[in-house]
């Protein structure tokens, strides 16, 4: 039975563990780059730093799951999946950044600890919403088989 299960479920599991890989490098980029603008700029410009580090670490993410996590999948246009990516990007952002907003405006911490923890809990719940999104109308389903070697050419002599 959970020979089964695995079975099943191996390819979600694969592109899960994937797509965590290249989203904690994009965490990590992300982060980097918002901290240092925090630092830089101070309490004004929590909002614009979140938003510059979250544009820098996408382009990172969708490099990555085009060519590694959903490499797979079906090639539906650059342009296509880069909007759309860059899109519902937009939507996991705004979950981050209302939960910044949030812990600021609302709840009135201001400390760079309090922004890290409202932008851990933002990038989570928005995390939830991209890995189903991508999946959904970004990253489409193969198809056709993707082959896992390249097909021989027959030389005539």
């Amino acid at each position: 039975m959970i020979r089964r299960l695995y079975q099943r479920f191996a390819a979600l599991v694969h592109e899960l563990a994937k797509f965590g890989v290249i989203g904690a490098i994009a965490f990590v980029i992300s982060y980097g780059v918002r901290n240092v603008l925090w630092v830089l700029w101070g309490s004004e410009g929590t909002i614009t730093a979140t938003v510059i580090a979250t544009v820098i670490a996408t382009t990172f993410a969708y490099v990555g799951n085009r060519y590694w996590t959903y490499r797979h999948r079906d090639q539906s246009g650059l342009g296509r999946e880069y909007l759309l990516f860059f899109m519902l990007n937009g939507i996991g952002l705004l979950i981050e950044v209302l939960c910044v907003g949030f812990s600021k405006y609302t709840l009135g911490f201001q400390s760079l600890l309090a922004n890290n923890i409202a932008s851990l809990i933002g990038t989570g719940l928005g995390t939830l919403f991209r890995f189903w999104s991508y999946r959904r109308w970004v990253f489409l389903e193969a198809t056709e088989p993707i082959p896992a070697e390249l097909p021989e050419v027959k030389q005539d002599r």
